[in-house]
């Protein structure tokens, strides 16, 4: 045979044998160091729980070749299958994927204690069931059967110990302090916890009490109302008169009930009295009072007197808060009549009007003295009924008075 052939034999041979060394280190550098994580995970040295292929760092070795008998005292040190040494880890169900172990001898069978059944639970479903969400196949991924939780759920519901009928109402136990556990108290007002639309308040307003110089002479004029009731209903007094030369004048006072029907609005029904001045009149009263657009404090009454005398009074307010505490007060009163009445000076139509403008200042809000001018202005026959009687029709009066409320 030719030199060269044989030397380019020998070499072919030295390469293929490089080669094989090369990959046989890797694979056993990956198979140490999957031995050296596995041996060191924690819970993974303990006595008898050896698996195959785990075996301590730094003493690998290689499996026997086929047809090599092993020495009796390496048969020793072999490891043994998972779950044949391992003392209290025979449980069923509980294997490791892909690793089967074989089942006892019949003898053993037959001496090993069954597991006792939990609170009526089948002792096939407590072992095939239950425990087969426990085995180590859910450790790496391995899903339950579909019908292992209801099943368990089902065996959980027939527990004797779950049954809680206590929990579930009735009646209350012979040694309650009261059979419905309210101990003797009920249901009632409560001091101080009364709302607001239940409870019956008051207040008195002295719109205007004043002073009033004319070229005539001097008076005193007054306009008060005062309430008292529910937010719903009350009962609504009211008073306008002038006293002048030592004499009562006009007297006015009604008598009110009052009923909201709206945020801002209500009704009134009830009597009005006239007297001073002439004889006195009785009326009977409908109307409304309230909060008209533009904030002004609106009142419309109709009155029905005796033999057939009508009349009607409108009156409109309105607050202009120049600061918090000055405010100005523009006022106008209009007063008709159905017919004349000759002995009171009044005319039928537009009997009389009064415009007035006053300037307050609130020491507190609920005092607050005030200056202001006020005009009077008479029509018709009450004009003709005042000269008659020796005054003018009309009248210019400077005022000095008193806002409160309490």
């Amino acid at each position: 045979m030719n030199p060269r052939w044989i030397r380019a034999a020998g070499h072919l041979c030295l390469i293929v044998s490089v080669i094989g060394v090369l990959l046989t280190v890797p694979a056993v550098a990956q198979e140490d160091s999957q031995e050296k994580d596995m041996s060191s995970m924690p819970g993974m040295d303990m006595p008898g729980m050896q698996m195959p292929g785990m075996q301590k760092q730094g003493k690998h070795k290689h499996k026997p070749r086929p047809g090599k008998k092993q020495h009796p005292k390496e048969q020793a040190r072999k490891p043994a299958k998972l779950g044949t040494d391992m003392p209290g880890m025979q449980m069923p169900g509980m294997q490791m994927q892909g690793h089967h172990t074989p089942a006892p001898p019949p003898k053993q069978q037959a001496r090993k204690p069954a597991m006792p059944a939990m609170g009526g639970m089948p002792a096939h479903s407590s072992q095939s069931t239950a425990l087969q969400h426990l085995h180590f196949g859910n450790m790496i991924g391995a899903r339950p059967k579909p019908d292992g939780l209801a099943s368990g759920r089902q065996s959980m519901a027939s527990m004797p110990a779950m049954s809680m009928p206590s929990m579930q109402g009735g009646d209350a136990p012979p040694d309650a302090r009261s059979g419905d556990y309210s101990d003797g108290y009920r249901y009632g007002a409560m001091r101080g916890m009364a709302m607001a639309d239940n409870v019956s308040i008051g207040s008195v307003l002295l719109d205007q009490l004043e002073y009033a110089h004319t070229s005539h002479g001097n008076g005193v004029f007054l306009d008060g109302e005062a309430w008292y009731g529910k937010d719903f209903n009350k009962l609504w007094l009211k008073a306008e008169g002038e006293s002048s030369r030592g004499r009562l004048g006009e007297l006015r006072t009604e008598a009110l009930w009052d009923h909201a029907i709206t945020t801002y609005w209500s009704t009134q029904l009830g009597v009005r009295h006239d007297s001073g001045v002439g004889p006195d009149r009785s009326w009977a009263a409908v109307g409304v009072q309230g909060l008209a657009p533009y904030w002004f404090d609106t009142e419309a009454t109709l009155y029905v007197g005796q033999g057939g005398r009508t009349a009607a009074r409108l009156q409109l307010e309105y607050d202009e808060l120049l600061t918090q505490r000055w405010v100005l007060q523009p006022k106008v009163e209009l007063d008709l009549y159905g017919r004349d009445d000759p002995q009171r000076g009044t005319g039928s139509g537009l009997s009389d009007a009064e415009f007035g403008l006053r300037l307050r200042y609130e020491i507190r809000r609920e005092i607050a003295p005030y200056v202001g001018i006020v005009y009077r202005q008479r029509f018709g026959h009450a004009a003709d009924f005042a000269r008659a009687h020796g005054e003018t029709r009309d009248d210019l009066q400077l005022v000095l008075g008193l806002h409160a409320w309490f």
